[in-house]
């Protein structure tokens, strides 16, 4: 592996230039990046400072910024440093604004303002927080999603990753011996999925989540693998039987799962439309 050093410089919180980093450093799979997040750059002073520390570690710089005053100082100052500086999000922005024939705003950080999307994010999150677990059963008709699943399929942070999006989500652990609510058999409004796994990776999460909170693994059927089929196969029955939609999660990042989720919601409200 070589390292490198590399310079992310926002105008904002530095998420966007973040995601766009992440996305393509993966295809290099012999180098280590060293980032140098640098956010909210606002000021010729705090771009000077900027400019200062990509001096001391010379690297590419990959940026978002609106402002064409700082713009041209971080171009110039790379220019001199002899470091390549690319504006990530250039040649969308002023393709769409050809196509659409409309004028660029230049304000940095408008996709963080206070708006209805916002506030319904905010309302997702909360809702995702409060119906985990099975939580609050009798509100479950609320939802947009409900996720249904055995122990360890990633139900939880695939709430909060719908959340993030918008969408409330709810989710129902499916228990062995144990009776699922009733009101999860009448839901006239939410999408309802059913998530699994390959019971062996199953058995091997598991036994790292007993292994972090220092429990005894053995003698157990949580990771017992015959019981762990039988588990996962009569879940997938479950869902077969009552029409839900299931999601095999065994080589799906929470990114990938909540996108094939999105995709199953945007169906299915336009056939309830």
């Amino acid at each position: 592996m070589t390292s490198h050093h590399l310079h992310l410089v926002s105008d904002a919180t530095g998420e966007t230039i973040n995601s766009v980093a992440r996305a393509c450093l993966v295809q290099f799979s012999d180098i280590e990046p060293i980032e140098h997040v640098w956010s909210l750059i606002r000021t010729r002073g705090q771009m000077e400072k900027c400019l200062k520390g990509i001096e001391e570690t010379p690297g590419p710089v990959l940026f978002t910024l609106v402002n064409e005053a700082l713009r041209n100082v971080l171009l110039d100052g790379c220019r001199r440093l002899d470091v390549p500086c690319i504006p990530v999000l250039d040649p969308i922005i002023h393709r769409l604004a050809a196509w659409f024939g409309s004028e660029i705003r230049g304000r940095p950080g408008l996709q963080h303002a206070l708006d209805a999307e916002y506030f319904q994010r905010m309302e997702a999150m909360d809702f995702a927080l409060s119906h985990d677990d099975g939580q609050l059963p009798d509100e479950l008709n609320l939802a947009d999603v409900v996720l249904l699943g055995v122990s360890r399929t990633s139900k939880t942070p695939t709430c909060i990753y719908l959340a993030n999006r918008g969408i409330k989500a709810a989710n129902i652990p499916i228990v062995p011996n144990c009776a699922l609510p009733s009101s999860l058999f009448n839901l006239t409004r939410p999408l309802v999925v059913g998530l699994t796994k390959d019971p062996t990776s199953l058995v091997q999460v598991r036994r790292n989540r007993l292994r972090m909170i220092a429990r005894d693994q053995d003698e157990t059927d949580y990771v017992d693998l015959e019981s762990v089929r039988e588990e996962v196969t009569w879940a997938r029955k479950l869902c077969n039987k009552n029409e839900w939609t299931i999601i095999d999660v065994s080589r799906r990042s929470i990114e990938e799962t909540a996108a094939t989720i999105m995709n199953h919601y945007a169906r299915h409200k336009e056939a309830a439309e």
